[in-house]
């Protein structure tokens, strides 16, 4: 029908440009006419299709890429269609449970065998029969962002893991560190054996020798911390910071980014970004896991100690 339309459009074209100069105006406007019509109607047949310069741009896959992490959101809560339209709250299609149980596959990377097995099938179903918990909140907290970045760090690149949460701020919000995943920092505090650390403490009756035997916590630097009480716990975010400010830490460049949801009840999923062509591209649900309240909050140490 395409190629059709343009092999009519060409002989139009020709005829015009070469009628006989004492052709009559009105015949010369009707060719005229014609051409503008195929024009019309070959871009309808393409429909969906868009020429940026040299390039032809689906817009159907435009459309359903999702672009941005607010804009998963408001998909994954069904507050947004598949053509980018904004849900009115007046709306009935607004967090239209049958409507979003047909729309959340979508959102999963479906060339990942761990979001595309029955366990998708059971969030989804899960997600759509307890509406009361199965929306992401923004400023809902129990959300992470994981970002991977570049630092110069005693004359190497080195990469290190920054998590972030948002947090509130007066009348709005911002995103704030929680903690940092650097190699170099977990090699000064290794875990080390229960029988390793017994060997490492102070007599309780050191404070009558006025401390002399103190000395024996120096000794041995790479294990000071086992003279630290039970419940002592390395954080990692304070010695960033510290690296940072001496200026042996320099920031490059930020090369990764990902999201961990724990927001919704007894689930857990990670959100990436896929630049790839079709329908299946931007920001997608990339892991999935059931996980149960209780277990989630030894987890989520790790992001929030």
């Amino acid at each position: 029908m395409v190629r059709s339309n343009r092999m009519h459009i060409r002989e139009a074209h020709r005829l015009f440009i070469f009628a006989p100069l004492n052709l009559a105006m009105r015949e010369k406007k009707y060719l005229l006419l014609s051409l503008f019509f195929l024009f019309c109607t070959l871009s309808i047949v393409k429909g969906q299709s868009r020429n940026i310069g040299a390039f032809e741009m689906d817009e159907t896959e435009l459309y359903a890429m999702t672009k941005q992490m607010s804009q998963f959101i408001s998909r994954f809560n069904y507050e947004e269609d598949q053509f980018g339209k904004k849900l009115l709250l007046s709306s009935p299609d607004y967090r239209n449970s049958s409507k979003r149980n047909a729309f959340l596959p979508l959102l999963f990377d479906g060339e990942n065998l761990r979001t595309s097995s029955a366990l998708k099938d059971f969030f989804i179903d899960d997600l759509t029969k307890n509406t009361d918990s199965s929306y992401l909140q923004f400023l809902g907290g129990r959300w992470y962002a994981e970002t991977e970045a570049s630092f110069d760090y005693q004359g190497k690149q080195v990469s290190v893991i920054m998590i972030l949460m948002i947090e509130k701020e007066r009348l709005g919000s911002k995103w704030v560190l929680t903690n940092v995943y650097f190699p170099a920092f977990n090699k000064l505090f290794p875990e080390g054996e229960l029988a390793e650390k017994e060997k490492h403490f102070l007599h309780p009756m050191s404070h009558e020798l006025d401390f002399m035997n103190i000395h024996k916590a120096f000794n041995q630097p790479e294990v000071i911390e086992y003279y630290a009480s039970k419940s002592f716990s390395p954080d990692f975010l304070t010695l960033f910071f510290y690296e940072v400010k001496m200026g042996r830490l320099k920031f490059k460049q930020v090369n990764t980014l990902k999201f961990h949801i724990f927001q919704m009840k007894d689930w857990y999923f990670e959100v990436s970004y896929f630049n790839r062509p079709g329908m299946n591209s931007g920001w997608l649900i990339s892991n999935l896991m059931y996980i149960k309240e209780a277990e989630k909050q030894t987890i989520m140490k790790f992001y929030q100690p």
